[in-house]
């Protein structure tokens, strides 16, 4: 294995099945990431409610004891919660919590071995698990294709990669976590340092940059209607984009994004789809956006929009 030359390592169809083996691992953080993250909220919210000198501060009162009660209630129920992690517990089938072997877990092979069912309680499993799996496997391969056989090819699958997981995640939760967006925004600051992808000028101005972007839309927004039109996290995510891509790359991929979403947003109002609220995340089309950039290049991009 040692041996084997960098371009069969790195061709696009030894990527497409390290994007499998990846995918795999996405549809566990696209999973149990959220609750983990719920789980911190909770004990977040346990330690504020024991803060009596905050409440105070705050209230102008003393804490009532109705709020201690519920608070000694939520840390007995937290400490009860067995350990929950990427790691552990062990993958299981949701419906019967049977523990999945190893031949029942391998990449796409298994949904299809399976007919889409548990094993055990015949259980149907969703379509969605091998589709992330398929597509990372596809980005991973276009990743190869586009960059050539060269070590660089693994940050961008590890780039598309999270952009993956954090569209998928904001699409279910309307949530695009820091513990992603930062390390996301960070690695693309540290690469670009190590000379491994754009000058560091244009990723720390692609960072600031794509941050402000949407920052000053937020506010603009708020100002104008006295609603909130999105969240922090697309501010991290554009900027992690940024950091990645470069600032030349952050209006096409806000004006990609925006009209995909405006078109799914339409489509879905007419089908009587939209969510409480009415709203569609940003998040899954500023990371799908940012995916199609990468593997087309920003100056292609730009001569398309006759802007270069």
């Amino acid at each position: 294995m040692a041996g084997a030359p960098v371009e069969l390592l790195l061709s696009p169809l030894s990527l497409a099945i390290l994007g499998l083996a990846v995918g795999s691992f996405l549809n566990v953080v696209i999973h149990r990431l959220p609750l983990m993250l719920e789980r911190r909220w909770w004990a977040d919210v346990h330690h504020q409610l024991q803060d009596a000198a905050s409440f105070e501060r705050i209230f102008g009162a003393p804490l009532p004891a109705s709020i201690g009660q519920a608070t000694s209630g939520l840390g007995e129920a937290i400490t009860k919660l067995t350990p929950y992690g990427l790691a552990r517990p062990g993958s299981c089938c949701p419906s019967c919590t049977k523990p999945i072997r190893w031949y029942q877990n391998i990449p796409l092979v298994s949904w299809i071995w399976l007919r889409a069912r548990c094993e055990s309680c015949n259980a149907s499993i969703s379509a969605r698990y091998p589709l992330i799996e398929a597509l990372c496997a596809a980005v991973f391969a276009a990743v190869g294709w586009r960059l050539g056989a060269q070590p660089v090819a693994l940050l961008w699958c590890g780039f598309a990669a999270a952009l993956l997981a954090l569209s998928v995640i904001d699409w279910d939760t309307t949530v695009l976590p820091d513990d992603l967006t930062l390390p996301l925004l960070w690695a693309g600051l540290l690469a670009s340092a190590a000379g491994w992808t754009l000058p560091i000028s244009q990723a720390v101005i692609g960072a600031a940059a794509g941050y402000m972007a949407l920052w000053s839309v937020y506010w603009l927004f708020k100002l104008a209607t006295g609603k909130e039109g999105m969240g922090y996290g697309d501010f991290k995510l554009l900027a992690a984009m940024g950091a990645w891509l470069g600032w030349q790359a952050l209006l096409p991929i806000v004006l990609a994004a925006s009209i995909l979403g405006a078109m799914v947003g339409i489509g879905m109002k007419f089908a009587g789809a939209l969510r409480e609220g009415r709203y569609v995340p940003f998040g899954p089309f500023l990371a799908g956006a940012g995916i199609v950039i990468m593997l087309l290049g920003t100056s292609r991009a730009l001569d398309w929009l006759g802007w270069a």
